[in-house]
């Protein structure tokens, strides 16, 4: 065996000679450096352009510099050359729709009331409804003292790599004393003790909260387990982002037709994984209104290098759309909810993502609620020493923010798009 090996080698060298240069440099010769050795031995050339190893220590491909130069965002707004801006906004709404692998979905909802009850003034429901054709699931809703409409806001839970709960990340879970724990756990840890569902509702907000899929009602998720999800997903020609984004635009129309609910003063919210929802269902929605969306937006670029929390796999593929950084950047995807009033928070010591790619996704949104002379429609806040956190003065800020613009008083985000 071996030594037909050597004939086959011997083979190619001499073909390779005859031909002239080969890709990694001159013609090969008995007596270049990198000739086959002439004994048995199996060594293989160390051929000058051989690239070996062909993956970086941090999951890279070794062409990763390559590959980032290419992705230009030719679809972005100020880069297309497509100049008014509702057009651009359907186009590139179009683009990112046909990289969720997900039809758009008319399924009735078939709502119904599974539990409810009043602590506090809040009225607690937990309802069930279609959130896609595919799945049936339980969420909870939070309905504030007085007389409706009122003004709502979509609950978007993070990931946190934590799956026994979802929606009881936001919402103080009174009907599950083993959730109730691991929420209080979540809260002390993320959101300064606090429950932010409940915090909105005392002010006066409608709120609705629902599980991934994956994690609370819907749990069957551990962390090594996401790969094989994604995979399963793609084999079945869909993605955990495609899906993901296809039930938060669901719930967020389920939301806004809620009887007790003023749907145009629909707001979306989230942190971390559900900031990144909050934002991409204000775009992909017309039921979102405005959206707040605390530490998660950076630009892809500065996602993508060494050392990234993003480069370990796994839970980016609930937050990555195959092929569309073809076409568009994080934040021109975000764009297209402008000019709608959006509130960007990131905590200056955020280990999940640099201060370089904030300030370019940031950079990047300015300029886009600037062309359409909304500038004070968008607020992006680099909060100094604080990490991967909802802390209650972010909420505070938050909070405020909504009242101003979604709030009972307030003028509401302005006309549907």
């Amino acid at each position: 065996m071996t030594r037909i090996r050597r004939r086959i080698s011997d083979a190619l060298t001499t073909a390779f000679s005859s031909a002239g240069p080969r890709p990694g440099g001159g013609a090969a010769t008995a007596d270049a450096p990198d000739a086959h050795p002439p004994d048995d031995t199996d060594t293989v050339p160390d051929t000058p352009g051989f690239e070996s190893p062909g993956v970086t220590g941090d999951g890279l491909p070794a062409c990763h510099e390559r590959l980032r130069a290419e992705l230009t965002f030719p679809l972005a707004w100020g880069t297309s050359p497509i100049r008014d801006f509702r057009t651009w906004r359907q186009v590139a709404r179009t683009k990112v729709e046909e990289h969720l692998f997900q039809p758009r979905d008319d399924t009735p909802f078939h709502a119904e009331v599974l539990d409810e009850r009043v602590a506090e003034g809040v009225r607690h429901r937990i309802v069930l409804f279609n959130v896609t054709r595919f799945s049936r699931v339980r969420a909870t809703v939070l309905l504030p003292r007085g007389r409706g409409p009122f003004p709502a806001v979509l609950l978007l839970h993070d990931h946190g790599s934590r799956f026994d709960i979802g929606k009881e990340k936001l919402v103080r879970p009174w009907y599950d004393e083993t959730r109730l724990s691991s929420a209080r756990d979540w809260a002390e840890k993320r959101f300064g003790g606090r429950f932010v569902g409940d915090e909105l509702a005392r002010r006066g907000y409608a709120v609705l909260a629902v599980d991934a899929p994956g994690w609370g009602d819907r749990c069957g998720l551990a962390y090594e387990g996401q790969q094989a999800l994604a995979a399963n997903l793609f084999h079945l020609g869909a993605s955990p982002a495609g899906l993901l984004a296809r039930e938060d635009e669901r719930a967020a129309a389920f939301l806004a037709r809620l009887p007790e609910v003023d749907g145009e003063r629909v707001a979306a919210l989230g942190f971390s994984m559900g900031a990144y929802r909050a934002w991409q269902v204000a775009a992909l929605s017309d039921h979102v209104g405005a959206a707040v969306a605390a530490c998660w937006m950076t630009g892809l670029k500065e996602l993508t290098v060494p050392g990234s929390n993003t480069l370990r796999g796994q839970s980016a593929y609930f937050m990555l759309h195959p092929g569309l950084p073809r076409h568009l950047d994080i934040p021109d995807v975000a764009s297209i909810a402008a000019p709608g009033p959006m509130l960007f928070l990131a905590g200056e010591r955020d280990p999940l993502f640099t201060p370089e790619g904030v300030e370019t996704a940031y950079r990047k949104l300015r300029a886009v609620w600037r062309s359409q002379n909304a500038d004070e429609r968008l607020r992006t806040e680099l909060w100094p020493g604080l990490g991967h956190v909802f802390a209650a003065a972010m909420q505070d800020a938050a909070f405020a923010w909504l009242d101003e613009w979604v709030g009972r008083t307030a003028p509401g985000p302005g006309p549907r798009r």
